[in-house]
């Protein structure tokens, strides 16, 4: 039986915290399918997701799979929907139960449609474990509210404010037809799943309401700037990937907005690789920050002058020790204001 919506849980060690995610997406009710991926979990997430799946045989799924990464668990449920729609849940985050009523009530108007919308935006909210604060992105300035547009129709995006996969449900069958296929054993491929296949999205609906949860605060989360100086090779790996995913001056010229908007989403994916490994501190690092912008300017030499010289991302250029120092302390500024991680 076809659903509403699949919801895509990549579960790895989850045990502790997945029955608070997986309860949350219940809420959305048997329009809807909830499918657990157990990545090769050494703990007792499976035979928690086991138990789920037995307790709602009509919504849950459950796929083991050999440890392939967050990307390949996000591959197997788009592999495996059965939703018109396709949402990706992480187990430690949740959905906020009457935002996700307002959502399943949008989606149900699409199904009438002969082309239902390709991209349904909603907020997500940093949810701060330390300090339990929260933080709330909204896209009030950038899209109209509660109707459908093109990308000719956003306004301007504030710094820091992107589509992240906390913010976006996609058609499934336009992730399949854009070949979406994440890297396995691959951190941060949540960018790509969020750039590549925006040049086949023509047409979107915003709802202001705060959909996503996003928790912060593991010392083992792949957000902590601890890890990701560790994983900094995993975090190249996905920006080469996404400098060669699109020819962003040809999409410039067609769709104006849209290649602006992936122009800016780049230069904050090179801005992200140089600062973390200018803090890596190693002159391995330092040779590896010139060779990923040795590559961009190989794929596209107008669009490494753009991004080196005219963009947010020049913070990260600045010559000399001095300059990197500048630099790392710009991004300290950066953090405290907009606590991404």
């Amino acid at each position: 039986m076809k659903k509403l919506i699949t919801f895509a849980v990549p579960c790895y060690n989850s045990a502790s915290y997945m029955d608070h995610c997986i309860e949350t997406l219940l809420n959305a009710g048997e329009d809807s399918e909830i499918i657990l991926i157990n990545d090769g979990s050494k703990d007792s997430t499976g035979e928690i997701a086991d138990r789920y799946a037995a307790e709602y045989p009509d919504t849950i799924r459950v796929i083991h799979q050999e440890n392939g990464g967050h990307g390949e668990g996000v591959n197997q449920g788009l592999r495996n929907a059965t939703g018109l729609y396709y949402k990706v849940v992480d187990s430690d985050d949740w959905l906020d139960q009457a935002a996700l009523q307002t959502v399943m009530e949008t989606l149900r108007g699409f199904t009438a449609m002969e082309h239902p919308v390709d991209l349904l935006i909603a907020n997500y909210v940093y949810e701060h474990s330390i300090d339990q604060s929260q933080k709330v992105m909204r896209y009030t300035n950038a899209f109209p509210q509660n109707q459908i547009f093109s990308w000719a129709e956003t306004q301007h995006f504030h710094p820091s404010q992107y589509l992240l996969m906390h913010s976006v449900i996609y058609r499934t069958q336009l992730l399949r037809d854009c070949h979406l296929e994440l890297p396995k054993h691959t951190f941060y491929v949540d960018n790509i799943f969020v750039f590549q296949p925006l040049p086949y999205v023509k047409t979107m609906y915003y709802l202001n309401v705060d959909l996503y949860r996003y928790f912060i605060g593991r010392e083992d989360q792949s957000v902590n700037e601890r890890v990701m100086i560790t994983r900094v090779d995993q975090q190249l790996r996905v920006t080469r990937l996404m400098i060669a995913a699109h020819n962003l001056r040809k999409i410039m010229q067609e769709q104006r907005k849209l290649g602006r908007y992936m122009v800016n989403y780049l230069a904050m994916m090179m801005s992200i690789s140089s600062i973390f490994l200018i803090l890596a501190d190693t002159e391995e690092s330092l040779q590896k920050r010139s060779e990923l912008w040795a590559y961009l300017r190989s794929v596209d030499p107008y669009l490494c002058r753009i991004l080196k010289y005219r963009s947010f991302s020049a913070f990260t250029n600045f010559p000399g020790y001095q300059g990197r120092r500048l630099s790392v302390s710009l991004y300290r500024l950066a953090r405290r204001i907009y606590k991404f991680n």
